[in-house]
């Protein structure tokens, strides 16, 4: 029996963060064991802010290393470079001829780009759902586990399915939204202001790759308050942020602890960041320092990459096969 497939990709921008490992690659490492999974680095997407191509191929090599040091099995995935699936830009083209001006426009992370990054409005920005579509669609993908802001992303790149189907013949199934676990963890930024991100706030952010130091100092400077001065307050969203991510790195019966001094009006926020601290030190360490080897190995990197790409391929050929087919592209 044929196991469903799952795409995702991340972008090959900045450094891994828990955010990233939480509501993401950790679900990845879940998902390896019961369906085909594609997961990709995506370089395509990245060229939209130019970024130094010197700085390109040690990115992607960090990303995959990153992923790979928290589970991902390159044995049970296909891991691999967006830019090594030449049949991601053939479809991305055909299916920019079923995209319209208008509705590109009104996507709401293309109207934030044109407003944040006004000397650099390119037609990628424009067209990035159209690239996430053929992404999805090169593999004829049924699930695609997606952030809520990436939700109309998915929606376009049904419709864009379902326009080919309609004019061509029936061919793409329509991607679904994934929700491998309905608890989605969302980490919050350490200094309360939204969500932890590469690009925002680093100081506020812990990346797979801080050492220990780095961890702690970041830790101890997490927005605080004078604490509770009722019993069983209702908890501010930064203080819930410190318990969820105590939730995920320490011991059951040392959340709890806490739990209760926070109930009863008696936490010590600083005792609580330093013990936080010390279990996201140990938590992190293996992650940093396993793809800190990885990292050394390029050759070996290399490989997974040009594997994970073959096994791609193999999924994309037949998919664009078929698409020229039913487009009467086939001459030969």
């Amino acid at each position: 029996m044929s196991k469903e497939i799952v795409v995702s990709g991340i972008r090959s921008t900045g450094y891994l963060h828990l955010g990233n490992y939480f509501g993401a690659i950790q679900n990845y490492v879940l998902m390896q064991e019961n369906y085909e999974c594609y997961f990709f680095v995506a370089d395509y997407h990245a060229l939209t802010t130019h970024p130094d191509p010197k700085e390109l191929k040690s990115n992607v090599f960090r990303v995959a290393a990153e992923n790979i040091a928290s589970g991902l099995d390159p044995n049970k995935v296909a891991l691999f470079a967006q830019s090594d699936i030449p049949e991601i830009p053939e479809l991305y083209l055909m299916l920019n001829m079923l995209a319209y001006k208008g509705e590109l426009e009104k996507v709401p992370t293309f109207k934030e780009k044109v407003r944040n990054h006004t000397d650099n409005v390119n037609a990628g920005l424009l067209t990035y759902p159209v690239l996430m579509a053929a992404d999805i669609l090169v593999h004829r993908a049924a699930k695609v586990p997606v952030g809520k802001d990436q939700e109309q992303h998915l929606e376009m790149a049904r419709n864009f399915a379902e326009r080919f189907n309609n004019r061509y013949g029936d061919f793409f199934p329509e991607p679904q939204v994934f929700r491998f676990n309905n608890d989605a963890v969302k980490i919050m930024s350490l200094d309360g202001n939204g969500k932890m991100s590469k690009s925002e706030n680093v100081n506020a952010t812990i990346f797979l790759s801080d050492d220990d130091n780095t961890i702690r100092k970041k830790i101890m400077k997490a927005k605080t308050d004078a604490g509770p001065t009722e019993h069983n307050s209702e908890m501010p969203d930064y203080i819930q942020n410190l318990f969820l991510l105590m939730q995920l790195t320490s011991r059951p019966e040392v959340t709890e602890s806490f739990k209760n001094s926070f109930n009863t009006c008696t936490v010590r926020y600083g005792d609580m960041k330093k013990q936080l601290a010390e279990d996201m030190v140990a938590f992190l360490r293996p992650i940093r320092e396993k793809a800190a080897e990885l990292q050394k190995d390029e050759d070996a990197l290399r490989r997974i990459l040009k594997e994970g790409a073959d096994r791609g391929r193999a999924s994309s050929s037949k998919t664009i096969a078929g698409a020229r087919k039913l487009m009467g592209m086939n001459y030969y």
